[in-house]
């Protein structure tokens, strides 16, 4: 299907969609194809990355049973009354979430905690043939030029999730980055931290993972266990700590420079306390800044660079499956090592 407006198939009455029950227990089943109403977008998926997030057993244990994924790329099948923005045919890049625009929060560009941000989603879940995007989510689809692959249209969320991440972390060509998981997102780090000049060191207790940063750009790395690695790459100004827990948060503080800024990518579980040293702290005026999710203007920025080459999905999908694959996908991602994202793509 070659994407240009009105090249699209008749719509189904069922399709198919990954259910999370729970980490273990993943189900491809069926259900009605949503049909749009006023304002509203129905999306043919092609392919939808499985977020690294996802993976988290407290975090998807408290939102299951779902329709799993979050990161859709695809193309317009049908418009509602009322659209004018956007054709059939469109190829397009989803957030699950959208602001409203005009509240205090967008106003000051802090999108992520906008009410209707925090209360939009697409329906039923990314990892669906079919996807309803909702009146208030329409006015931030993204659609994207018909020759940027779905594979990589599907990254916009994620990278977007980056981009933030570094711009709270005021990541220049001055800066000395450290980035603590060399995961699909902490590889992304690495890549976009390096495109804007910066000297970009990584650590994973993983071989493979930190070969794959070394092989992409990463000026050095080294794993949790090469304890005296850190000091002789020093001073990091920034650091950037993946994983959620309250070793790696320790550990990035300890890494960074005085009068540096630790940015923390990954929550704690909930309710999880986190002892810190705080006259250390103090002293070495270390700045924490946490980095959730990420608005409109991120997302413009990741389609950016994904247009410009700059991140490309081979760079961290490591396994394109259909979707009657992905559990099985899913389960390698939890397992780790080599299975860095995995793609579902949809014929």
């Amino acid at each position: 299907m070659s994407g240009a407006p009105g090249a699209v198939a008749a719509i189904p009455g069922r399709m198919r969609v990954l259910r999370l029950y729970d980490v273990d227990r993943l189900r491809v089943e069926e259900m009605d194809v949503p049909r749009p109403a006023a304002g509203e977008l129905l999306v043919r998926t092609r392919a939808s990355g499985i977020c690294s997030g996802d993976l988290m057993d407290w975090y998807v244990r408290r939102k299951a049973p779902l329709v799993l994924g979050h990161e859709p790329a695809g193309e317009v099948a049908a418009v509602g009354p009322g659209v004018e923005d956007v054709r059939v045919g469109d190829h397009v890049a989803l957030h699950h979430h959208a602001p409203c625009f005009a509240c205090e929060s967008c106003r000051r560009g802090a999108y992520v905690h906008c009410p209707t941000w925090r209360a939009t989603k697409l329906v039923p879940g990314g990892i669906a043939e079919y996807i309803l995007v909702p009146r208030e989510n329409v006015g931030d689809a993204l659609v994207v030029p018909p020759a940027l692959p779905f594979a990589a249209a599907s990254l916009a969320e994620p990278l977007a999730c980056v981009a933030k991440s570094l711009r709270r972390g005021r990541v220049s060509e001055a800066s000395r980055v450290l980035v603590v998981g060399l995961g699909a997102m902490g590889l992304l780090h690495v890549i976009v931290a390096k495109a804007r000049g910066a000297y970009v060191c990584g650590v994973d207790f993983d071989a493979w993972r930190r070969a794959r940063a070394l092989s992409l750009c990463a000026d050095g790395v080294w794993a949790p266990e090469d304890g005296a690695s850190p000091r002789e790459h020093a001073p990091f100004d920034v650091v950037v700590v993946g994983p959620g827990t309250p070793q790696a948060w320790r550990a990035g503080i300890a890494a960074c420079a005085p009068a540096g800024t630790v940015v923390l990518f990954t929550p704690t579980p909930e309710g999880a306390e986190v002892a810190i040293d705080g006259y250390d702290l103090y002293l070495r005026e270390i700045a924490l800044v946490p980095s959730y999710s990420a608005g409109p203007d991120d997302m413009r920025e990741a389609l950016q660079l994904l247009i410009d080459g700059v991140v490309m999905p081979e760079h961290v999908v490591t396994e394109r499956v259909g979707i009657e694959g992905a559990a099985g996908a899913y389960a390698r991602m939890r397992a780790g090592g080599s299975a860095l994202k995995a793609m579902i793509e949809f014929p």
